[in-house]
């Protein structure tokens, strides 16, 4: 029986480094452990100051719990996307959109 070639894909696979994509999604993981709380201190910084010019005493906590939730969102929001971005989430790595099942060659 004769051996075929596979028919080649029209597109060939951009040889990237395995190094800098761990590198780049270390990087993700530790932006998402410093946001949160880096949030929640600029909110709170932000309060105390508000706190001091209108001579009042609970804006240093609720731009601390306003920071907070707001870095809460943003994490998860880049928690979604990083595990969008490493094959959906579901180990199949095709790397299609749910929008797009059919991509372009």
């Amino acid at each position: 029986m004769p051996f075929n070639r596979p028919i080649p894909e029209s597109k060939p696979q951009p040889k990237s480094s395995a190094g800098i994509q761990t590198l780049v999604k270390a990087e993700k993981l530790t932006q998402i452990a410093v946001l949160l709380p880096a949030t929640a201190v600029i909110g709170w910084l932000a309060g105390s100051w508000l706190d001091s010019k209108m001579h009042q005493s609970w804006i240093g906590l609720a731009g601390m719990v306003l920071g907070g939730i707001l870095g809460l969102a943003y994490v998860i929001r880049l928690a979604i996307a990083t595990m969008n971005e490493s094959g959906n989430g579901n180990g199949t790595g095709t790397g299609t959109e749910k929008g797009n099942p059919d991509p372009k060659p």
